[in-house]
């Protein structure tokens, strides 16, 4: 049996929510097989994140390397990338192995408010990372980093994926999930603007959404979908993920992405 590989780089979350451990969960659920190049090891639950131990920029490369060199890895995704060499390191490994699916979540702060971006890595994510990526996908208050300005309208959103794009990925995704109302998504690939809209579920059971949700723009990439139909993809599955979220510890609990076998 064959199936497309994707490979994840980013975090470990110990408590199993997001993270390595979210992306893992996603790409089983759509049918990819899921490698991974772990960036950092962090101690964490629903409630918070304790300890942050970031690998050394030699040993993030020489996992991406070892399973690119083997694996046919036919889209990949980072989640949390720390610090600014961390962010080099990646950048040049995606650019040696020419990896072009490439769907960027700029993590920056955890659901419990720890920051897993530090402030002087946010320019290296600019201009190292997203030129790099086909999709990236930041929340309202990511976006607002990245363009240092104030983003609150539906209006304000749309300019922003505008603006986003100009900083080089071929694709943006402004989320909708921190604003009120439905939860409207804004994507734009430079020709297409299109709004994903989907119901607000009232839960605060998202830990991992972000992580899934661009997880599973990643595994349809790795399908062989085109972007816009990977994000309305990954859009339905992470509603679904969301609805059936689980309710355990006492924070923030994750989205399911293994929603089908849960039930």
């Amino acid at each position: 049996m064959k199936l497309p590989v994707a490979l994840t780089i980013a975090g470990s979350d110990s408590g199993g929510g997001a993270g390595i451990q979210a992306d893992l969960k996603t790409f089983a659920a759509l049918g990819v097989h899921g490698t991974s190049a772990i960036t950092a090891i962090t101690a964490q639950n629903t409630v918070d994140v304790t300890e942050i131990l970031e690998l050394p920029t030699t040993l993030i490369r020489a996992q991406i390397d070892a399973v690119v060199s083997d694996l046919d890895v036919r889209a990949a995704k980072t989640g949390m990338l720390s610090s600014a060499e961390i962010i080099e390191a990646v950048a040049n490994a995606i650019s040696d192995h020419a990896i072009s699916q490439l769907v960027v979540d700029p993590v920056m702060v955890a659901k419990g408010g720890a920051r897993l971006l530090r402030d002087d890595a946010v320019e290296a994510l600019r201009t190292r990372l997203l030129p790099l990526a086909a999709v990236i996908t930041p929340n309202l208050p990511e976006a607002e980093v990245l363009l240092n300005r104030s983003i609150t309208t539906l209006d304000e959103r749309r300019a922003a994926a505008r603006d986003l794009r100009d900083l080089g990925p071929r694709a943006v995704i402004v989320k909708g999930g921190h604003a009120g109302g439905d939860a409207t998504d804004i994507y734009f690939d430079g020709h297409e603007m299109t709004e994903l809209t989907a119901r607000r579920i009232d839960t605060p059971n998202t830990h991992g959404s972000g992580c899934a949700f661009s997880a599973a723009i990643a595994a349809g990439l790795a399908r062989g979908l085109d972007p816009l139909a990977a994000t309305r993809e990954a859009k339905a599955f992470i509603t679904r993920a969301i609805e059936s979220a689980l309710e355990i510890g006492h924070g923030h609990g994750p989205v399911n992405p293994a929603f089908e076998a849960s039930r």
